[in-house]
């Protein structure tokens, strides 16, 4: 890892507050994210299109079908309402769009997975949002692994799929969790923030396209409570799923 970045990444660690927003990371390790323009990729045709990640990506998806563009199969939640838009505005780019997130997902049960529920199915775009188990398990005593952990596991994950599938389009959305609704206390900070920071330094890596979902509800509870959002402070809400979705489609050209 680039000096310049782990020194960064102390003073973050340390300086952020409670709940901290990622526009408290100085400007040294913004500079460490993919740029605006390399966060934008496009859309080609006969694209495979995979999100992957835990019940946030999950979102009650039925287990019943496994086609692409199918709607149960895609759950209630960004996924579905990002694959909405898409097939709608690109119906003529033959998209296919799979959802495999599982509910309790940490990332290396991603990586137990991966061979069947994502490299068999050859994506051309994938799509990452993984971390919070990794922390909330931790937190609650049920989890050993630690922030290195994750990164190490990702960082191996990704290895895989670019060895695999040398030319797929990566997107990586970050951990997110709302400060103050039920599940999410003072108690998760300023831990948590390591987890989003490893999420950074993997997509910064991996030249992935970022989704800085932690900035998006924060913005968002100036407009609205955080249970607003989300039940519990880590699963959305209607409104909050939306915001993802709206946020993931931001980084297509």
């Amino acid at each position: 890892m680039d000096m310049t970045i782990k020194n960064e990444r102390r003073t973050f660690l340390k300086t952020v507050s409670v709940g901290g927003l990622i526009s408290l990371v100085s400007p040294a390790l913004l500079s460490a994210a993919p740029t605006e323009k390399k966060a934008k990729i496009a859309l080609s045709e006969n694209d495979i299109i995979l999100f992957q990640g835990d019940s946030i990506t999950d979102a009650g998806r039925s287990r019943d079908s496994n086609d692409f563009n199918n709607a149960a199969a895609l759950g209630r939640g960004y996924a579905f309402l990002a694959a909405c838009e898409l097939l709608n505005k690109h119906a003529d780019k033959n998209l296919k769009i799979y959802n495999r997130g599982i509910s309790g997902n940490k990332v290396y049960q991603l990586a137990e997975r991966w061979d069947k529920e994502c490299l068999e199915l050859k994506p051309t775009v994938l799509s990452i949002l993984i971390g919070v188990n990794d922390y909330w398990h931790k937190h609650s005593g049920k989890y050993s692994g630690t922030s290195k952990v994750y990164q190490d596991a990702f960082r191996k994950l990704l290895d895989t799929t670019r060895e695999k599938l040398p030319d797929v389009k990566l997107i990586i959305a970050e951990p997110f969790a709302v400060n103050k609704v039920k599940a999410v206390d003072d108690t998760w900070y300023p831990e948590f923030n390591e987890y989003r920071v490893a999420a950074l330094e993997i997509a910064k890596e991996f030249k992935a396209a970022w989704i800085p979902l932690q900035k998006v509800f924060d913005d968002a509870g100036k407009r609205a409570p955080g249970k607003h959002w989300t039940g519990d402070g880590v699963h959305p809400s209607p409104a909050g799923a939306q915001l993802m979705a709206n946020a993931w489609l931001e980084v297509l050209k």
